[in-house]
């Protein structure tokens, strides 16, 4: 039970990370011309996304809830369930901050309307994005370099086995 409120406050913290880094975003950069941090390559760049990443689905929060709601209730069941053995602690992080990252755009899109994004890599015209996305992009990724590359078919065996809980 310990670990498990060790586990919930350390994902809240990351929520309210991305929070912060939203409102500073509101506050400083909204109506704003972009800040260049690298001249050509990266900027902040205040947007409001009504949709995903590349413009798909634009006015479609509802999508997105139902996406979210999902995903947030597959990790409220399945984190609990989970073995504590170590060799699980990069699964689990990475669940984290996924529920981390879901979470904190699921409170812009049903407080604002809309999800604030602000990191902008001018280089390659990559879609602005924000600290939530940095959450779920990067754990999605290690995600699979994990499934693919450390973990074994009797790893997944001992994931949900009473035994390591």
């Amino acid at each position: 039970m310990k670990q498990g409120i060790k586990a919930l406050i350390g994902c809240l913290l990351l929520v309210v990370l991305d929070q912060f880094t939203k409102v500073l975003a509101l506050q400083n950069l909204k109506g704003q011309e972009p800040i260049t941090i690298i001249p050509d390559v990266f900027q902040l760049l205040y947007v409001e996304n009504r949709g995903a990443a590349f413009g798909i689905l634009q006015n479609k929060q509802w999508v997105f809830l139902i996406i979210t709601a999902i995903v947030l209730a597959a990790l409220i069941w399945a984190l609990p369930r989970m073995s504590r053995e170590r060799h699980f602690l990069p699964l689990r992080l990475c669940l984290c901050f996924i529920g981390a990252g879901a979470v904190g755009n699921m409170i812009d899109r049903i407080f604002r309307g809309y999800v604030v994004d602000f990191f902008y890599f001018k280089l390659i015209d990559f879609p602005v994005f924000n600290v939530a996305d940095i959450y779920v992009t990067t754990s999605a990724i290690v995600l699979i370099f994990l499934i693919v590359f450390l973990y074994k078919e009797e790893d997944f065996d001992r994931l949900f086995s009473k035994k390591g809980r």
